[in-house]
């Protein structure tokens, strides 16, 4: 029989994963150092995802993988023996500590010290995101439990020293920290200036948003519960799922009652008569771009900006004006809808209508002399997860009655965001002809609105299908390049398939024309193909600040630019 190459053991990795995440919804629990655990881990290993670096080495723990994984899950994850998963919010009148992670939003509540409960209101893509975190600290608290023991089957000096450090770090002198940070680094396998760097990262996080443990109590709490697991199996870590989680994720619950929100606010600002494009992005882009400028000539100091300054030069200096812009534009046709469905996704409705008086930066071509009683509504929705966003989607292009006799009049859809790039760098822009499902045999064809000339030319932009991948942490460079190969894709994200499926959807069933515009567009945040700049990296920074107002510029640009809406 012919070996599988790399790649092809990395989908069917992908697929096992999928399948397994799934039946262990249904199932309702599982042990990660169980058997269906060990399965879970084997497919992780075999995938060896490039944010995970180091995870197949046992010599070394991931240092980087372990920054990402901990800053999307609870403060005091390392702690737990019991994770229960959700389908509802059942805390509201409760004394239970709700917790949002640092750099995911999730509701999540700690129940004991060793006793967790995520809310899962984002659809499977969210199981299964939980579940692969779960996973890869489970792999690296074998490795850290490991290094307890010493040649001679003792605890290891090493570890003895961890523990006096945990309990008495706060009296530290620099010296002192220098030293212990020197003992942790021979646990890890790492050298000193890389267990420094991701100390000095979680106390940085400790103290700024309080979203974490210090490293030292990390690590030894990972490496004691696992050590706790060998003694007995009554201390094993388990992972429950509510039996109704699989059946509200199916039955679209959060997202219907999302779309309803939507659509009772659009009916009481009388908006819902009037032409409707739709964005899914950021929630800052189009409010800065359509606001900003007209925001500085209202300002106390009456200051007017410099009407030649660069675009992005303007955005730099408006970063900190947040307030005043929103309080702006809520006087200029702006309304907030803040979500209150469980969907983590909230909404800015702006009436162009009142744009006619509101000015606008040179730069920005806008033809405000066409906005009259007619002029369109634009809908900013926040960005989904993964396939949350088919949920979402569907929903909100649903006609608002029952009995589907007053459809949306829905002009365009448009989906701007983060992707990761196979071919350029960060900061680079891609455009999206197709999106292939990774992990199934779907792709969906993309008639994009938008192309290359649409914007600066010294603006490295690709064009091409794009990858809707599972899961950020479920990324493998082998199967990337195949894809790469053999698709010819630019770049990967999470949700761009799952809008696709909607649209069609809502085509076929006539709820939206077969004329709406459809533009996709991404720009750059890693390239998981090169070491150094996958999303364990870190955020991009000033650097996304162009290529994020760009795309938002070409695509405003493409609704309000033309003479007629």
């Amino acid at each position: 029989m012919q070996d599988l190459t790399r790649a092809q053991k990395a989908r069917v990795a992908i697929q096992s994963f999928k399948t397994l995440a799934n039946a262990l919804a249904l199932r309702g629990y599982f042990r990660p150092s169980g058997r269906m655990g060990q399965a879970l881990t084997e497919c992780l290993l075999t995938l060896s995802p490039e944010i995970y670096g180091s995870m197949n080495d046992p010599r070394v723990v991931e240092l980087k993988g372990l920054e990402y994984v901990i800053d999307r899950l609870p403060k005091g994850i390392e702690k737990s023996t019991r994770i229960i998963l959700t389908d509802e919010e059942q805390f509201g009148e409760s004394q239970f500590e709700k917790i949002i992670p640092l750099k995911r939003r999730r509701s999540c509540y700690r129940i004991s010290e060793t006793e967790f409960c995520f809310v899962v209101t984002r659809g499977i893509t969210e199981i299964y995101d939980i579940l692969t975190h779960i996973t890869f600290l489970n792999i690296e608290a074998k490795k850290i439990q490991s290094h307890m023991i010493d040649g001679t089957g003792n605890i290891s000096y090493e570890w003895n020293d961890l523990e006096k450090t945990v309990q008495n770090l706060d009296q530290f002198s620099a010296h002192e920290l220098d030293r212990a940070l020197w003992n942790l680094s021979i646990i890890l396998g790492r050298s000193y200036h890389e267990t420094r760097d991701t100390y000095e990262y979680f106390a940085k996080n400790k103290k700024e948003h309080n979203s974490n443990s210090d490293l030292f109590s990390m690590i030894y709490q990972l490496g004691k519960r696992v050590d706790e697991e060998t003694k007995s199996k009554d201390n094993f870590l388990i992972v429950y799922m509510t039996p109704t989680l699989m059946n509200i994720i199916a039955h679209q619950y959060y997202g219907k009652k999302w779309s309803d929100n939507i659509k009772t606010r659009l009916k009481e600002i009388n908006l819902h008569n009037r032409p409707l494009h739709i964005i899914s992005a950021n929630l800052h882009s189009v409010v800065n771009l359509l606001y900003g400028y007209g925001t500085t000539c209202h300002l106390p100091d009456g200051k007017t900006r410099d009407s030649g300054e660069p675009l992005y030069d303007f955005i730099q200096c408006i970063r900190e004006k947040r307030d005043d812009i929103i309080g702006f534009a809520g006087k200029n046709g702006f309304y907030e809808l803040s979500d209150s469905s469980g969907s983590n996704i909230d909404v800015q409705i702006i009436d162009t209508a009142c744009l006619a008086c509101v000015p606008q930066h040179p730069v920005l071509k806008i033809n405000s002399a066409a906005l009259r009683d007619n002029a369109p509504v634009i809908l900013v929705m926040d960005y989904a997860f993964g396939a949350q966003a088919f949920e979402v989607m569907d929903c909100l292009l649903m006609p608002y009655d029952e009995n589907l006799e007053t459809p949306l009049k829905v002009k365009s859809i448009s989906i701007m965001g983060k992707a990761g790039i196979l071919p350029g760098k960060k900061g680079d822009i891609m455009l999206a002809t197709a999106h292939v499902m990774e992990g199934s045999t779907d792709n969906y064809m993309v008639e994009n609105d938008l192309k290359r000339e649409d914007f600066d030319p010294d603006m490295d932009v690709y064009v091409g299908p794009v990858i809707t991948v599972l899961g950020t942490s479920l990324q493998n460079r082998d199967l990337l390049q195949r894809f790469q190969t053999t698709w010819k894709t630019v770049g990967l994200e999470m949700e761009g398939g799952y809008y696709q499926r909607a649209i069609s959807a809502a085509i076929i069933r006539r709820h939206i024309s077969k004329d709406v515009k459809v533009r996709y567009a991404y720009y750059a945040s890693d390239n998981p193909l090169l070491s150094g700049q996958t999303l364990a990296a870190g955020e991009m920074g000033a650097e996304g600040i162009r290529p994020t107002y760009m795309v938002t510029k070409v695509i405003l640009e493409k609704i309000l630019g033309s003479q007629h809406f």
